[in-house]
């Protein structure tokens, strides 16, 4: 998938998005610092139904938040800033592991550190700035473990 899009066009993007990937879990985000991987999330997030404040998890690491699907049930969003993580030892003691093989959606930003912790069904995605502040997100290929 690919989809090009400007700030005023995200809400309509993340609707699309759990479209196309309502039934996956583990999502990784790559850009660069200021592509708005945390702007996505945040979206994402309130696309799902997350009526609590989104926020960068970059001191936190693991931020989590609550929605209720189709039928009422409360299910979970994580999203994980892995930016100041040095390696997957590091990630493992601060839960990572665990928090990825929950069942909850989890969006990770800054996943090299962890690449081999990754389940095998992960959709790596690419987020890019474009010229007139648009972004593009597209779904990159699989990772080597």
């Amino acid at each position: 998938m690919r989809w090009t899009f400007s700030q005023e066009e995200l809400p309509a993007i993340a609707r699309d998005f759990w479209k196309q990937y309502g039934n996956r879990r583990v999502f990784t985000l790559e850009g660069p610092m200021g592509a708005g991987k945390t702007t996505l999330v945040k979206a994402l997030c309130a696309a799902a139904g997350v009526e609590d404040t989104t926020a960068s998890p970059t001191f936190s690491i693991i931020n989590e938040y609550n929605y209720k699907d189709d039928a009422g049930k409360t299910r979970r969003i994580y999203h994980l800033d892995l930016y100041r993580l040095r390696d997957e030892d590091e990630a493992i003691t601060a839960g990572v592991e665990d928090t990825i093989y929950q069942d909850a959606i989890s969006f990770i930003e800054w996943p090299d550190v962890i690449t081999a912790l990754l389940p095998d069904d992960t959709i790596h995605l690419q987020l890019s700035v474009l010229p007139d502040q648009k972004r593009e997100l597209r779904e990159a290929g699989p990772r080597n473990k």
